[in-house]
């Protein structure tokens, strides 16, 4: 496998207010801060990936979901982002990721589960480094 298998994203944005920013994602547009702020945009995504991984994979298993609730957490200290001098870094300092799964089978949920966190793109990004560049147009 080589780049040729990746599949490239390119996401715009325009600001609209000091709290709101217009994404344009090239299919579809949305607001970041007119009804969540860009944190819980952020938690929304590892949860919609993490429920998008875990029905891929339970397809792959042969697993009949019949319910999948999910629900994250993390703490994040404001205090970086308002320029005060602080220990803690900016962003969150760690995600607690809950799942409730039920399926209508006797499914190896634990397999099901490392197959998933093993699969979740959105997830990887935070468990690994990935590399930003921010330059000035």
């Amino acid at each position: 496998m080589g780049d040729a298998d990746l599949t490239h994203y390119e996401v715009g944005a325009s600001r609209v207010s000091p709290k709101r920013t217009r994404v344009d994602t090239g299919d579809a547009e949305f607001t970041v801060g007119k009804d969540v702020n860009p944190v819980e945009y952020f938690l929304g995504s590892v949860l919609a990936c993490l429920n998008s991984t875990a029905t891929m994979v339970a397809r792959d298993m042969d697993i009949d979901i019949t319910s999948l609730e999910a629900s994250v957490e993390g703490d994040l200290n404001y205090a970086t982002y308002r320029g005060e001098e602080v220990d803690d870094r900016a962003g969150l300092q760690g995600l607690a990721v809950t799942l409730s799964v039920e399926t209508a089978d006797d499914a190896d949920l634990d397999a099901w589960l490392a197959a998933v966190e093993d699969r979740c793109p959105v997830t990887d990004n935070v468990e690994n480094e990935t590399s930003v560049s921010v330059t000035l147009g």
